[in-house]
């Protein structure tokens, strides 16, 4: 069988395979081109470790080309570390830009108590919302697995629940002409044991990622409206959605057209984890204390439930701002700790399999020595 790869590998281009000295001087001809092309840009930074890195880089390229500026925003959820906040101030100071700081219309609070609160991901969170509100049945992932022809068995559920084609591809673990699709973050199956969970300890609350719409996405929006260009800081290497490309438009690339005419950069889309530490060292960038002081390796929207480290970096944090720690618990706790209870799941089913395979082999070893 042919290995399928997707547009991020089949048009990846050659500078994206550059050892780190080259790759950034390839990065800011980029910038310097979309900058010289479109010199009405908006760059949204969050005070995080990719942010400091393409905060720099875009300074440096405007300094050396003579650019004009270009606006920053900072958009605070309502749930921010000090740390961050601290660090967007000096970041201003130290490249003497403006980054302006935005609110969303609809705080982290009032959005999670509208809408739901996150669990896992960005995708099963959007999927099992869906569930939740269609109350759509787990079983008929059983009816799809059992039946012998499942592209009848798809089209059936297509016409049974209309409207709910990606909760069905989920809850499958298939796409739309019924091919099961085992190795994609897009259906159920990618999350071991996450059905069978799902039937035997159903969630008692709303979940939810629409909150990362409210808090960010919308404001966001609104802002670069009075821009050409917008940049961003998405990596193909933190995964997830980011390194899933786009249907309708070239997510999948540095720089893209949007729907609407307008511009997007992503000028470290094909940077890595390794890229950046060199950068950070030949160019003495500092992060922020969330990263140098609390231990933190990646920030965020501070508490998300979707990072499987949120609990944990909750506790690094607690030292130093019990306070935040302390709201994220109370706007994220029923995720957490629904969370906890699905890693114990997991831990034990994986525990009764090893022993019953363990028990087999020994079974079949006695049957070979008679």
């Amino acid at each position: 069988m042919q290995e399928y790869k997707s547009r991020v590998y089949t048009q990846r281009p050659a500078y994206a395979d550059f050892e780190p000295a080259a790759k950034f001087e390839a990065i800011k001809s980029i910038i310097a081109r979309r900058l010289t092309e479109h010199p009405k840009a908006i760059c949204s930074y969050s005070g995080g470790s990719d942010s400091d890195i393409m905060l720099d880089l875009i300074e440096e390229t405007r300094r050396l080309f003579g650019l004009p500026p270009v606006a920053y925003a900072f958009f605070n959820t309502g749930l921010e570390m000090k740390a961050t906040k601290d660090h967007v101030r000096q970041q201003a100071e130290r490249y003497g830009v403006d980054i302006a700081e935005y609110r969303p219309k609809v705080g982290i609070v009032q959005a999670v108590r509208k809408c739901g609160i996150p669990f896992m991901s960005k995708i099963v969170s959007e999927r099992l919302e869906r569930w939740q509100s269609k109350n759509i049945p787990l079983t008929i992932a059983d009816e799809f697995s059992d039946s012998e022809d499942k592209k009848t068995k798809r089209e059936e559920l297509k016409c049974r629940y209309p409207g709910n084609e990606c909760l069905i591809n989920f809850l499958c673990s298939c796409d739309t002409r019924g091919v099961e699709q085992l190795n994609t973050q897009l259906v159920i199956s990618s999350k071991r044991y996450l059905l069978e969970f799902l039937k035997e300890f159903p969630p008692d609350f709303r979940i939810s990622a629409r909150c990362c719409d409210y808090c960010k996405k919308q404001i966001a929006h609104e802002i670069e409206e009075a821009f050409d260009m917008a940049i961003t800081g998405e990596r193909f290497a933190e995964g997830g959605l980011r390194a899933s490309p786009g249907k309708k438009d070239c997510s999948h690339m540095c720089f893209s057209e949007t729907t609407d005419g307008k511009f997007r950069l992503k000028p470290l889309y094909y940077v890595s984890d390794k890229d950046k530490a060199w950068y950070k060292e030949r160019h003495g960038i500092r992060y922020s204390d969330a990263y140098e002081v609390y231990g933190l390796t990646r920030t965020g929207c501070c508490g998300c439930p979707i990072s499987h480290k949120a609990v944990d970096d909750l506790e690094r944090i607690r030292p130093y701002e019990p306070n935040v720690v302390k709201a994220a618990w109370n706007i994220f706790g029923a995720s957490y700790l629904y969370r906890q209870k699905y890693n114990e799941y997991k831990a034990e089913r994986d525990r009764i399999k090893k022993e019953v395979d363990g028990q087999l082999t020994l079974d079949e070893w006695s049957m070979d020595s008679v």
